[in-house]
């Protein structure tokens, strides 16, 4: 109830906290290859860098949504991939605009991925 929708069907919760100000609350998307990978050899090689999203407050809180996202290695090609979130945002409940702020930041920290 607290997250978007479709939130939880690529990220899990790692925390939630509660200050005087706000609820912060740790997601981090779960180990599931892309769609569009299906078959090919991805290495998990970590996570770009963190992001805050501000979302509806909750209780007279605000509400910041601390979302790590996951980047993988194709053996196949030699490229570093990453879900596609405008691809998420049709085939779920997600909004387009919630999987355009996280499309906006998928080329964060790609340059520090160490290639073979």
């Amino acid at each position: 109830m607290f997250l978007p929708d479709g939130m939880l069907d690529y990220f899990e919760v790692t925390s939630v906290e509660k200050t005087e100000e706000s609820y912060p609350i740790s997601l981090a998307e779960k180990n599931q290859h892309p769609e569009e990978y299906a078959g090919e050899n991805l290495i998990f090689k970590g996570y770009f860098a963190e992001i805050t999203v501000k979302d509806f407050p909750i209780r007279g809180k605000a509400c910041y949504l601390k979302v790590k996202r996951r980047r993988w290695w194709n053996e196949d090609t030699g490229k570093v991939v990453f879900r596609n979130w405008e691809l998420v945002a049709q085939g779920t409940r997600m909004t387009m605009e919630f999987a355009s702020f996280l499309s906006d930041r998928r080329s964060e920290s790609i340059a520090s991925i160490p290639h073979r």
